[in-house]
């Protein structure tokens, strides 16, 4: 060997061997082009299994053989100068392979992107760390980076290099702990995963936690996206969504699981195209705003239904490619139909292959379970008070919208994030700095994402499942709230179901039930929710908690759509709720929409409901007093509160716009008709009855008021006119006033 190459080619014994156990945390060090006394370049190679290595310098030189060295796979040669050169290597089969050499190149992350990935926020992380395709000084390749800061080694293993950790080990930035590689002529499409070794050995392979891409299960490996822009046509819409967002717009979300909407098959799935072509009108033609899709990040558990995510940036591969998820949204925009996904911060799966131990330590997690491990889920609680792991989380957030242009995120579990004792017994949980339950990292996490998003994203809206008083979740930040757009009214939700399933009979002594969620109904920015949680184990469906034979149930549900429809608030309904679904919620099949079909007076039925939804949006929508006002008090007026014998509310909505006429809503939650019913009215003239919950054509017995009545100047609950109504049986009618007349 020593006759072939000179002695300052060599590696030391000890760092040759090294590369051949795989131990070698800085392989620019020891590989790639290092100059030698007077100008020349040596250059060392190290590619196991593979036969000869020659070196071409320039364009197109004559090819140099490098010499094989002290260990297998080590080939050395001098350079004549430093420049381009390509690698050509001979494998044991004959095949010869051309490419540069990856330990050429420089630093490829800039000293920005990794400073503001270790303070906790980088508005384009995903575009950072991860495997992206691009061209470096000519050469195309894919750019691999990943956080691991307390790994002795990482490689990067896939396809292209045979899954060998010693062919690719990467260079470690010293200053962020994110290791990083170009390999040349990798393309998009390559499978890859990280090979880690950690204080303790080597791991088993991980996928990318900042993968754009993955695999679909059982498989588990990260993909390399396609780099191509998508080409937008939403401009319009972008522009536009603020005012269709805030807190005084019509909003209606339409929640769906991707999967199980609709199946074209057993266990098959419509995906983002079939999705495109079939969910988008048929949401529209109910009137809805928004679909608000459950997780679509990658999960590797189907049964999670995407409360279990591991692929923060990648959607979940059963629906489709990244590019026919941007296309499904560019094409909900299209129709003015805005999309809002569920992120999951709060928790993650101890998958081996996920993010648990990533790099041999507790990184993403914290390592006393007291405060890293989620009881009730059997799953890891991300470590908040880390700067990385808050720029990993809002990194995927702003990736969400940035990449996939969303109008909004849902926060999944954030009480569970808010309380250290959350779902704990004495001596299950650690308290904070102060001894108090508080999760002050969470809050400080939550103030920041709900920032970022503002920030980066002016328009898109933040919307918080928090099921506690916790105070001011939708306050801004600089008041002491967390900064979210919007909280779900978890309270509401249960109160006023609990009601709506007792026997008619008995719903006088549950009176307040219904009007307790108006004590506090403007202490927030709520979101009225009937979500999945509803409709799943062993809760029934919707339709399924309301008594009374087949046409009670049905009415009991038409009144409570009614009464939820005219209660201040943004509305959320679960799919199926608006067919009046039979059964729970299965994921592994789909909704039941055979039940809509044939001459059945139940199919009927739900028909109807259907339409009742659709005319239910399309008022909130059309009329100001249903929505303008959701968050403001001086939009609500108690007309009938007290009314516990008979089990009817009455109340009014205002704009709070001289030129928009209020809207009053008279239930009636009892099978006993209410023929003369009084109640004031803000305004004297006409009042038109524009929705009635039992009209014949939602399925109902027709009972009603013949399209309004005249108020009369008889004063009443503290109004000097009043009106006298009939109130169908189990049946919710809207009134609005026909002029400005008082």
């Amino acid at each position: 060997m020593d006759d072939v190459a000179p002695a300052e080619l060599r590696l030391p014994d000890r760092a040759a061997h090294a590369l051949i156990e795989a131990t070698c945390g800085d392989p620019f060090s020891l590989l790639g082009p290092h100059p030698l006394r007077g100008g020349a370049v040596a250059l060392r190679v190290f590619v196991p299994g593979a036969k000869a290595i020659a070196v071409v310098a320039g364009g197109a030189g004559k090819p140099i053989a490098l010499q094989p060295a002290q260990v297998p796979g080590l080939f050395v040669g001098p350079l004549q100068r430093r420049g381009n050169y390509r690698l050509r290597i001979e494998w044991p089969s004959g095949q010869m392979q051309e490419t540069e050499d990856p330990y050429a190149f420089g630093e490829l992350l800039d000293h920005h992107d990794l400073s503001r990935f270790s303070g906790g926020l980088h508005p384009h992380l995903g575009r950072a760390l991860g495997a992206h395709v691009l061209d470096l000084d000519g050469v195309s390749g894919v750019r691999f980076a990943v956080w691991a800061p307390n790994a002795r080694r990482v490689s990067v293993v896939g396809d292209f290099n045979s899954w060998d950790g010693r062919r690719h080990p990467m260079r470690r930035r010293v200053e962020a702990g994110v290791w990083e590689l170009f390999v040349p002529r990798v393309k998009a499409g390559a499978i890859y995963k990280y090979e880690v070794l950690g204080p303790h050995g080597v791991l088993p392979l991980r996928a990318d936690p900042v993968a754009g891409q993955v695999q679909a299960a059982p498989e588990t490996a990260s993909v390399v996206p396609d780099p191509t822009p998508f080409e937008w046509t939403d401009g319009r819409w972008m522009d536009q969504r603020a005012n269709r967002q805030d807190a005084g717009a019509p909003i209606s979300m339409y929640e769906v699981h991707a999967e199980s909407w609709r199946r074209p098959a057993p266990h098959a799935t419509l995906g983002w195209n079939g999705l495109a072509d079939q969910l988008i009108d048929y949401a529209r033609g109910l009137g809805f705003t928004h679909i608000e899709l459950m997780p679509v990040s990658a999960h590797p558990f189907g049964g999670s239904w995407g409360y279990q995510p591991l692929g923060l940036y990648a959607p979940h591969p059963p629906l489709g490619t990244p590019r026919e998820l941007q296309r499904f949204v560019d094409r909900c925009h299209a129709k003015g139909l805005g999309v809002i996904v569920d992120w999951v911060p709060a928790h993650f799966p101890t998958d081996a292959h996920g993010l648990a131990r990533f790099d041999g330590t507790a990184l993403y997690e914290h390592e006393d379970p007291r405060e890293g491990y989620h009881q009730d889920w059997n799953t890891l609680i991300f470590n908040l008070g880390r700067t990385e792991v808050q720029a990993h989380l809002i990194g995927s957030a702003l990736h969400w919208l940035d990449h996939f242009h969303v109008d909004g995120l849902r926060v999944d579990a954030v009480a569970s994030m808010l309380y250290r004792d959350y779902s704990r017994r004495a001596g299950e949980w650690v308290p904070n700095i102060h001894g108090g339950r508080e999760n002050l990292e969470a809050v400080a996490f939550l103030r920041q994402f709900t920032y970022a998003v503002h920030e980066y994203h002016p328009g898109a809206i933040t919307i918080a499942e928090e099921s506690t008083a916790w105070p001011g979740v939708t306050h801004p930040v600089k008041d002491g709230g967390l900064g979210f757009d919007f909280k779900w009214n978890m309270g509401w939700m249960n109160d006023t179901l609990r009601y709506a399933s007792r026997d008619p009979v008995h719903r006088r002594w549950a009176h307040d039930d219904i009007g307790f969620g108006l004590v506090y109904a403007f202490s927030e920015r709520f979101v009225l929710p009937l979500s999945h949680d509803e409709v799943v184990h062993g809760k029934r469906s919707l339709l399924g908690r309301m008594p009374g034979d087949d046409w009670q149930r049905f009415a009991n549900l038409r009144a409570y759509y009614g009464f939820m429809w005219a209660h201040p608030g943004k509305k959320l309904l679960f799919m199926g709720g608006e067919i009046a679904q039979e059964t729970e919620w299965n994921h592994d099949a789909q909704l039941d929409w055979t039940a809509l079909e044939g001459d059945a007076p139940t199919a009927a039925m739900r028909r109807g409901m259907q339409r009742l939804i659709g005319d239910l949006n399309g008022l909130v929508v059309a009329t100001p007093a249903l929505h303008r006002s959701d968050a403001d008090p001086q939009g609500f007026e108690w007309i009938v509160g007290d009314d516990r014998d008979q089990s009817v509310f009455v109340f009014c909505r205002h704009a709070l716009d001289e030129r928009s006429p209020p809207v009053l809503a008279a239930m009636n939650f009892t099978p006993v008709p209410r023929h003369g019913y009084r109640m004031g009215v803000p305004r004297g003239g006409r009042w038109r009855e524009v929705l009635n919950t039992d009209a014949a054509a939602y399925g109902g017995s027709g009972i009603g008021n013949f399209g309004g009545v005249e108020a009369q100047a008889v004063p009443c609950h503290g109004h000097a006119h009043s009106i006298e109504l009939t109130l169908p049986p189990l049946g919710v009618v809207w009134l609005q006033a026909a002029d400005a007349s008082t």
